[in-house]
This record gives C-alpha cells, sequence and structure tokens, in this order.
C-alpha cells in the first residue's frame, strides 16, 4: 500500500531543532494515539491496523516518529526519553487539541505515554485522556531490565565510548544504548511511587516476551492506584504482539476503551 507524505512540526530550538513527521486522520469524537518502541516506526503493523480501524470507523487517528526514527530528522544517538517525550507532547499539542484521546503505547511507548500523563496532569489538562492501552509496556527500562545485567565489557563501553551495541532480534543492525538514554532515563523514571493517571489503563502482555517480562507489567500495575486497571496476559504471546490474533484483540481493546 502507497503511503502518503506525512506531515512534519518542528520541535525544540537552536541546535535541538528536529522535523518531526505525523500521520494524522480527522475524526469525530475520540481519537487514537499511537506512541511507538524503541527504534520502532509509525508504519508498522499495529500502528497500520489502528489507523486502518479509525478510517473505517470515522475515528481520529495520530501516529509520529520519534528524532531519529523512520521519516522524522534528528539523530537516533541523540535520543533520550526526555527528547521523545518533548516530541510526543507537541505532536499531541498540534493535532490532538480537540476531544478526548486513548494513549496506545507500545513498549518503550508505554513509559511515554505515562510520562505524557504527568505532564499533562501538571498543566490541568488530564481531561484530554481518555485512557491508556499499553502493550508489552517498559517504563524505565533502562533502570529495571537492563542495568543489573550490564556485563563488565558493555559498562566499559558506555563509560568510555558513551554508548553500548548488543544483537537484535528484529534487525541486522545492532540495538545502540548510550549513556544519556541511562542518565535521562533516570530522571524519568515512573515505577519509583504511585502513577495517578486519571483514567482507565488496560494492559495486554504477552507471558512469552523475552524482551519485557511479564512480570515487570505486573510490577507497573502494582504502581497504578486507580481501580480501574486491567492486564490482559496473552500466554504464548511474544513482545511485538504482532500476529492476526494479537491485532484483533489489540483492536478489540481499544473499541471497549474509546466506547466507555
Amino acid at each position: 500500500m502507497t503511503q502518503e507524505a506525512p506531515e512534519f512540526i518542528e520541535v525544540g530550538e537552536g541546535q535541538n531543532t528536529r522535523k518531526i513527521a505525523i500521520r494524522h486522520r480527522e475524526g469525530k469524537s475520540s481519537g487514537v494515539v499511537w506512541l511507538g518502541g524503541y527504534r520502532s516506526y509509525m508504519i508498522g503493523t499495529k500502528a497500520e491496523a489502528i489507523d486502518q480501524w479509525a478510517s473505517e470507523n470515522g475515528k481520529a487517528s495520530c501516529r509520529h516518529d520519534y528524532s531519529g526514527h523512520g521519516e522524522s530528522g534528528g539523530e537516533f544517538t541523540d535520543g533520550t526519553i526526555s527528547r521523545w517525550l518533548e516530541e510526543s507532547l507537541a505532536v499531541f499539542d498540534a493535532k490532538c487539541a480537540q476531544g478526548s484521546h486513548v494513549l496506545v503505547g507500545s513498549s518503550m511507548g508505554g513509559w511515554v505515554a505515562l510520562r505524557m500523563v504527568q505532564e499533562l496532569a501538571k498543566r490541568d489538562e488530564s481531561h484530554r485522556l481518555k485512557a491508556l492501552l499499553l502493550l508489552a509496556p517498559a517504563p524505565d527500562f533502562p533502570h529495571e531490565l537492563m542495568k543489573l545485567n550490564l556485563s563488565n565489557d558493555q559498562k566499559m563501553q558506555l563509560e568510555t565510548r558513551g554508548y553500548m551495541e548488543e544483537p537484535s532480534e528484529y534487525s541486522d543492525e545492532p540495538n545502540v544504548f548510550t549513556k544519556a538514554l541511562f542518565d535521562d532515563g533516570d530522571e524519568n523514571r515512573v515505577m519509583k511511587g504511585m502513577i495517578e493517571t486519571g483514567c482507565p489503563v488496560h494492559i495486554l502482555q504477552g507471558m512469552n516476551d523475552p524482551d519485557v517480562p511479564y512480570e515487570h507489567a505486573m510490577k507497573l500495575v502494582s504502581h497504578l492506584p486507580n481501580e480501574n486497571v486491567s492486564m490482559t496476559l496473552i500466554k504464548d504471546g511474544d513482545h511485538r504482539l504482532s500476529r492476526d490474533q494479537d491485532i484483533a484483540l489489540l483492536i478489540r481493546t481499544i473499541e471497549t476503551l474509546i466506547n466507555a
């Protein structure tokens, strides 16, 4: 399928200015905002399925590529949670000013979504959120899932080169994690206390996920005091949750949340 060219907005100032690519679909009432994972793009399987559903049901949808990802500008190695959060909020303000929206955060996008919740609350704008749907959420992943498992060589790489590499199961290119990502991640941790979302939260989590263990999602639930929190465990589900049955479950869950 031929992709329409994205729109762009500029985020940041001076040398930190970068062009962020957006695909936005107008629609009635509540919309769906896609927040992708680390090194994922807005034309991935799940994001495309959500946009198709939105088109067929007259709903608004919005997705973007973080800087250093996909069609957006900027260097990937400059990326941090603070930087990608700034971009996500800028897109949300530019394209989702009307109505209330379901934030769908996949993997690292779940972390970005939770930080957006906190920043919107500071602005007294929690009413702009209808619900959160988190797919294999990876909040605080450098601290919670990586630091304790770093080898001495990886620690040395971070200190001497400013980044480390590890093989990727999803690409021929290695995953690159910078010291800046680790340091900034510590400043953006959300699993240090209670996370007040002010809206329903649903988590979809594969129990066969090699990247984000389902125990991490269960730990996240313990930090969500809102009684309207639920989780669906997919026994044979992996990290991507991109099989036909996973996509069907994703869409059904969005329909439930957006029509509540």
